[in-house]
């Protein structure tokens, strides 16, 4: 079956693009400009008084968005902010211990690895990396305070395995475990139930959620971090009438909130999500028509002189594929050059599957490379 008419905008607006990068940009369905709309006709009829919307019925309904998504216990638990880099900055600022031990994969993405080297660089941090397959015997046999692992990685797609192995280690007064969802939140289906009360967790609307930037999320568990030194006036919504110089916190996820924000992203999120629960696109389905996909890719043949860094296994699968060669950076940029979106990380070339793609996209792309490579 074809998705293609949930994104005719985005396809109408460069029709020439074969557009093999939705782990990157993914494309933008029709809802989501539904939405943007709302969030300017909203701030037009009730100007001041739109916030009471934003952080009501609208903030609920992303955070029951998302908890469904994830099988969260309770929705108060997750707050919303522009960016994942935000919430990272007021995560560590929560925590008393400084030096701050941090154990990372080696493979985290470049926001992360900045932000963790400049406080390296300034004593704020010590830092240890592994590689995803020895992280947990890792963080078990050494003394950290703070894990964080991305559950996909963005440059092998390679899948962490053992959340709960990790969450077990958590404690309240550290080691805080993060797990950094961003290539995997409604691109792989995860069931944090069991886990909900040890564990933080990060993602955002940008990838897999198609509904652009500025819908990020974190899961704060309960009695972790419940003061972040790096905060904004409205993470004391609950506690406005406080004395002057009194420092108040909500009691829940919107402890972590900043200031004033963009919240177009919240409309876009949650019109894409309505989009997808009444076409009955759950994550698993969306999975599945991607491994078909991928799977219809591969039957062509390798590409020469490339390795693939994530061969489908038939278990859970990253949307894209990741080939590791020599000659990554040029067969992007000849393939950029016909019309053909992919993206490269150093020696890696990655290519994303979507709802948006057919059956026929991927002969075309197959046939494309195949003079390429």
């Amino acid at each position: 079956m074809s998705w293609k008419h949930l994104f005719s905008q985005s396809l109408a607006a460069n029709p020439e693009r074969l557009h093999f990068a939705a782990h990157s940009h993914h494309l933008w369905p029709d809802a989501s400009h539904a939405g943007h709309l709302a969030a300017w006709q909203d701030a037009a009829a009730l100007a001041d008084h739109k916030w009471e919307k934003i952080m009501g019925p609208a903030w609920s309904a992303a955070q029951q968005h998302v908890a469904d998504e994830l099988n969260l216990p309770d929705p108060e638990t997750l707050c919303f902010a522009p960016n994942t880099h935000d919430f990272l900055v007021r995560l560590v600022s929560a925590h008393p211990v400084r030096p701050l031990r941090v154990l990372a994969t080696d493979g985290e993405f470049h926001s992360f690895r900045r932000q963790m080297t400049r406080w390296v660089e300034a004593g704020e941090v010590r830092l240890e990396t592994a590689p995803p397959e020895t992280l947990l015997e890792t963080a078990r046999t050494g003394s950290f305070d703070l894990i964080f692992a991305s559950h996909v990685l963005f440059n092998s797609g390679t899948i962490l395995a053992d959340l709960e192995g990790l969450a077990d280690l958590a404690r309240p007064d550290g080691p805080w475990v993060v797990i950094d969802g961003y290539h995997g939140f409604m691109a792989v289906e995860t069931d944090l139930s069991s886990i909900a009360d040890r564990i933080f967790y990060l993602s955002g609307g940008y990838k897999y959620a198609m509904a652009g930037e500025g819908a990020c999320f974190l899961h704060a568990p309960p009695g972790y971090a419940g003061r972040p030194v790096v905060t904004g006036w409205y993470a004391a919504f609950d506690d406005l009438a406080l004395p002057p110089g009194d420092v108040g916190y909500a009691p829940d996820g919107r402890r972590f909130l900043g200031s004033t924000f963009d919240p177009s992203g919240l409309y876009r999120f949650n019109a894409v999500q309505d989009l997808l629960r009444r076409e009955g696109l759950a994550t698993g389905a969306i999975s599945d028509h991607v491994a078909s996909l991928q799977d219809q890719f591969l039957q062509h043949g390798p590409m020469a002189g490339f390795d693939l860094l994530n061969p489908l296994d038939g278990g859970p699968h990253a949307r894209f594929l990741a080939f590791q060669g020599d000659r990554a950076a040029a067969v992007h940029a000849a393939l950029g050059d016909q019309h053909v979106m992919t993206d490269v990380r150093g020696d890696v070339l990655r290519i994303g599957f979507a709802l948006y793609h057919e059956p026929e996209d991927v002969d075309r792309l197959s046939k494309i490379l195949g003079q390429l490579v």
